[in-house]
């Protein structure tokens, strides 16, 4: 008799296949010369002033998943923050919009999803997590406007200093 354990097999999650798509899509799904790819995350961020906005609330798709898996919550917290760091750096125009072809926030959510998903933990109902997610969504549209308008303010105050000394 084999006496070594069979590890158990579990199905594989709808969700962690949905999360998986939209992380391709989202970070992934456009081959460069060069084989390095990018997804239309970047590219959305390039529209001005709404593409950040959207481009987040894509990602928060990710995170909506990943809270519906049941997935600690200082997981999702982490993931808030990949999301928050990559639309603040990318506020920063044309410098920003590289960058998140580099950080590839929603891959990188979509591995912490994987290490941390527990195939047994039962899923989280939808009404346990719509505030919270769209609390989180909220707070990072909030620093989002106030990252803008500081980078307008600096813009100006930098012309004003350079129409100044002309």
């Amino acid at each position: 008799m084999n006496d070594r354990a069979v590890p158990i097999q579990y199905e594989e999650s709808p969700r962690l296949r949905r999360m998986r798509a939209a992380s391709r899509l989202l970070d992934e799904s456009i081959v460069l010369p060069g084989g390095f790819r990018i997804g239309l995350d970047p590219l959305i961020g390039l529209i001005p002033g709404v593409g950040d906005v959207v481009a987040v609330a894509f990602s928060f798709y990710v995170i909506y998943q990943a809270a519906r898996l049941g997935l600690p919550k200082r997981i999702l917290l982490r993931m808030c923050s990949n999301v928050l760091f990559e639309a603040l750096i990318g506020e920063i125009p044309i410098l920003g919009d590289i960058f998140d072809a580099f950080w590839k926030a929603n891959i990188r959510n979509t591995r912490l999803a994987e290490l941390h998903h527990r195939p047994t933990q039962p899923e989280r109902p939808l009404r346990n997590i719509v505030l919270g997610i769209a609390f989180a969504f909220l707070v990072v549209i909030a620093i989002l406007i106030a990252a803008a308008a500081g980078l307008i303010w600096l813009f100006l105050q930098v012309y004003k200093i350079l129409s100044q000394s002309n």
